[in-house]
């Protein structure tokens, strides 16, 4: 952790105990303590503690990075209830609003300090311990979510067969190293808008810089979730979100779309939300390319530094395969090669027993080995709506099914900037790396000065579905920067189509 982000994390924990020092001295002074105590940052809390007869070791807990700064308001509600205060209101007041509720109450004439019998002498309600403990496993479940693991639905069929839509995943934030949150002051369990509402679930009154704890980089092949880059600016409104990027919508009213020109103009109806690192939306792809590699796609196969890389196992192409047989049995083919007729994972072709089938590397090969195929050729025609690919400008009239080659760029590699590459590395410069960087009359301006080449400061991934031609991905957005990473799909811990998936539950995510 660069110790700039130890710094304000660190000093996040201060502020804590410190801002409602000018109650707590009062409050002191009440108790026959020096009030000088109380404006001595984490002495304070210990004093608290002695005065509540409660274990000391809570102290030294707030020293855990962010992990502490919800056990000081703990510490405070004990303090509290010996000035005679166990209401939950007076709880939440002493949690949540130190600052103010401390010198409120510490000024008022008929607190007076009680002692740590009076507090044993109180008895909760039946309700307010039930309060309690809801409050403690909500505390208790944010932590786990925040540092250790965080549970993720599959949307869409991006990923499929290897992840299939409303597989129920754990993903592990320890795999590549906790994250801490951009955004510390937001609702539990809920992403960025609160259920059923428009309305943000969190607050960036307070904003911390991209911090990781014990970092570890994503290997070749993980299947990966990660706040989707492009979506810091969305549409908010349904249908639009991650699903149509804004960014898409705003090159096609460039390109003179008038359809999306209404949308761009029309902001009352279409209304514009930004989000923070990592409040975007959560995608979830594997990772094909790693820093400083040169990746390219020809007819769908991913290449890297020149050498072709395998599919992964369920990984899906459509083909065009003419069989031996005039009719398909559906549970056969459901049975043998998981291909479902209602989906239309096959549909007729335009020839005598021609069909149009969405295969699996495993089908496939599984079918070539029964004698069932005569031809099979990858249905370049198949158009997913993907739109334009990356990096949208002159130079590169890349596809979907040929791509690159492209570098990814690598923490402290250097490049030089040209035409060709400026629309590459562009959006990485100037918004993943927080830079003024814009081209102007054939010369390249960072930060008010003129540069040719430039470093960069983060690592960058390639990130695309198993599910090659029906998923948006990096081919369409380009990298996706290590601060976006949330963490690796490590279990299967449900999955339901019409009912439990049985054969899926507990599968280890590969």
């Amino acid at each position: 952790m660069p110790l700039q982000h130890v710094f304000i994390v660190y000093l996040i924990s201060i502020l804590i105990v410190l801002l409602p020092a000018f109650g707590f001295s009062k409050l002191f002074q009440k108790a026959g303590v020096a009030n000088w105590k109380a404006f001595v940052p984490f002495y304070n809390t210990w004093i608290m503690q002695e005065l509540a007869q409660r274990p000391k070791h809570w102290v030294f807990w707030q020293f855990i990075p962010v992990v502490g700064w919800f056990i000081s308001p703990g510490i405070f509600i004990e303090f509290a209830k010996l000035f005679g205060r166990h209401s939950f209101l007076h709880h939440t007041g002493a949690a949540l609003l130190a600052p103010i509720y401390f010198p409120f109450i510490a000024y008022s004439s008929d607190v007076k300090f009680l002692g740590v019998n009076a507090v044993k002498k109180h008895i909760k309600s039946g309700f307010r311990e039930w309060v309690d403990a809801g409050v403690f496993a909500i505390v208790a479940a944010t932590l786990l979510r925040l540092f250790v693991f965080e549970a993720y639905t599959i949307p869409t069929g991006s990923m499929e067969k290897s992840l299939l839509v409303n597989d129920f995943l754990f993903v592990s934030k320890f795999s590549y190293g906790p994250r801490i949150p951009n955004t510390p002051l937001s609702i539990p369990f809920v992403h960025n808008y609160l259920p059923y509402s428009n309305s943000k679930s969190y607050s960036e009154a307070i904003k911390i810089p991209y911090t990781r704890w014990w970092p570890s980089s994503v290997k070749r092949g993980d299947a990966t979730v990660f706040n989707f880059p492009a979506g810091d600016t969305v549409i908010n409104r349904e249908g639009f979100q991650s699903a149509q990027p804004y960014y898409d919508i705003q090159r096609a009213a460039e390109y003179g779309d008038a359809d999306a020109a209404t949308i761009l103009n029309n902001p009352n109806e279409f209304p514009i939300a930004v989000h923070p690192i990592d409040k975007t939306d959560n995608y979830i792809k594997r990772c094909v390319g790693l820093p400083g590699e040169f990746l390219s796609i020809r007819d769908n196969c991913v290449y890297i530094n020149g050498e072709k890389q395998p599919l992964p196992p369920n990984s899906q192409m459509h083909y065009l395969v003419t069989v031996n047989i005039p009719y398909l049995d559906p549970d056969i083919m459901k049975e043998e090669y998981d291909l479902d007729a209602e989906k239309g994972d096959y549909t007729m072709g335009d020839k005598p027993n021609q069909f149009r089938m969405l295969l699996s590397a495993v089908a496939k090969d599984k079918m070539q080995a029964s004698g069932l195929i005569k031809e099979i050729s990858v249905d370049y025609n198949y158009q997913f709506g993907g739109g334009p690919t990356f990096p949208h400008d002159e130079y590169h009239q890349w596809s979907r099914d040929n791509f690159g080659p492209v570098w990814i760029p690598k923490k402290g590699a250097t490049i030089k900037i040209t035409k060709e590459n400026y629309a590459i590395y562009r959006r990485a410069i100037q918004s993943y790396e927080k830079n003024d960087f814009y081209q102007k009359e054939g010369k390249f301006i960072l930060n008010g000065k003129e540069i040719s080449e430039y470093t960069f400061k983060m690592d960058y991934y390639w990130m695309m579905g198993d599910n090659r031609q029906d998923s948006q991905d990096s081919r369409y957005w380009g990298f996706v920067p290590e601060d976006r990473i949330v963490g690796k799909a490590w279990l299967i811990w449900f999955s339901w189509e019409k009912g439990p998936r049985w054969n899926r539950l507990f599968r280890l995510v590969k």
